[in-house]
């Protein structure tokens, strides 16, 4: 067992007695070791004799209404495999007696997230450009699937308007348990007037960004997608509002601080800017960038009020990542951020 896993977030016993019983191969001993990288759903990686999954839990603590669903992972990853750039399911646990909580096991892809740097096999200027065409691709590809035939459900036409009073409603929730944030307020009735009147509607990841996708490590080809907990039906433009909303410099002002952790890898020479990857998008899409200020407004304001819902958890001691201290003042750069572009979006 690694060292972390034996800290009440999986009963090593008895997910054993569930692996053995409900997952095909020989049964045998299981290993589970803790891995440290997100900031949302824990994720431990399970091995049995030369079987290897990925099992993802929620954290511990209270949660906010819809976060951390790791049911939702699965349905989506489920309903997705051969269809889109996804991992292969293997079993899903909806009774929390046997490890503390909803849980799910997929396989262990073989591969990289890349954050800081790319592998030494493709970390070029065209390596770099390679990898950004195929996080767009993929993205295409996911947004191209038949999701009723997929057997997947949604009320996607509303999905803007509903986003814009989903995170209203979080931010409400996180209030009273971190602080005052001076910006959000005037962000969420910014939104509310401008929701497009005309969406398309597809599968939306919802978190769709480089270090949560794995590639191969010989050459830049993109192998999964992960990190499914906000998968919904909805307007596939969100999605790329999010994936720029973390690409290259982001116009701050000079002087603004930034994560330790923040990567500048997409601003290396190679990797396209956000205006060639959104061109690269509408042309391999058909989908038009007429109002995509509004989505890159929706991305930082989405993104402030996830962070401040995990310095939430920091505060109240149940955050999976310690890093999650840092957002006590990385949200407020990122409230700045969004005012910049709702004034160039006017």
């Amino acid at each position: 067992m690694g060292e972390a896993a034996g800290d009440a977030l999986v009963d090593v016993a008895a997910l054993e007695r569930f692996v053995n019983g409900r997952v095909p191969g020989e049964p045998g001993p299981i290993v589970v070791e803790k891995h440290v990288a997100g900031f949302s759903n824990e994720t431990f990686f399970v091995t049995r004799g030369s079987d290897e999954w990925v099992m993802r839990r929620p954290p511990r603590g209270p949660l906010l209404p819809t976060a951390h669903d790791v049911l939702r992972e699965y349905r989506y990853i489920a309903a997705l495999y051969g269809r889109a750039r996804v991992p292969r399911p293997v079993a899903v646990c909806e009774d929390v007696g046997v490890i503390g909580a909803p849980f799910y096991l997929m396989e262990r892809v073989d591969g990289t997230v890349i954050r800081t740097e790319l592998p030494a096999a493709y970390d070029t200027p065209e390596g770099r450009r390679r990898v950004a065409e195929e996080l767009v691709d993929a993205l295409v590809e996911l947004h191209a699937v038949d999701w009723r035939g997929a057997g997947l459900t949604g009320k996607g036409e509303s999905y803007l308007a509903r986003q814009v009073e989903r995170w209203a409603k979080q931010w409400e929730l996180t209030r009273p348990r971190t602080r005052v944030l001076r910006g959000l307020d005037e962000a969420t009735a910014w939104l509310r007037a401008r929701v497009p009147k005309a969406a398309d509607v597809a599968v939306v990841h919802g978190d769709y960004k480089l270090d949560n996708v794995i590639f191969a490590k010989d050459e830049p080809r993109l192998l999964a997608i992960l990190d499914w907990e906000m998968a919904t039906i909805g307007d596939p433009l969100a999605d790329l509002g999010w994936l720029l909303s973390t690409w290259g410099d982001q116009g701050d002002p000079p002087g603004t601080p930034q994560l330790n952790v923040r990567s500048t890898l997409t601003e290396l020479e190679g990797f396209p800017t956000r205006e060639e990857m959104a061109a690269r998008y509408e042309a391999r899409s058909g989908r038009s960038m007429r109002h995509f200020g509004f989505y890159r407004v929706l991305a930082v304001y989405k993104m402030a009020i996830i962070l401040e819902g995990l310095y939430m958890l920091y505060l109240e001691r149940a955050a999976s990542n310690p890093g999650a201290a840092d957002f006590e003042w990385y949200v407020p750069v990122l409230i700045d951020r969004m005012h910049r572009l709702m004034g160039e979006s006017n």
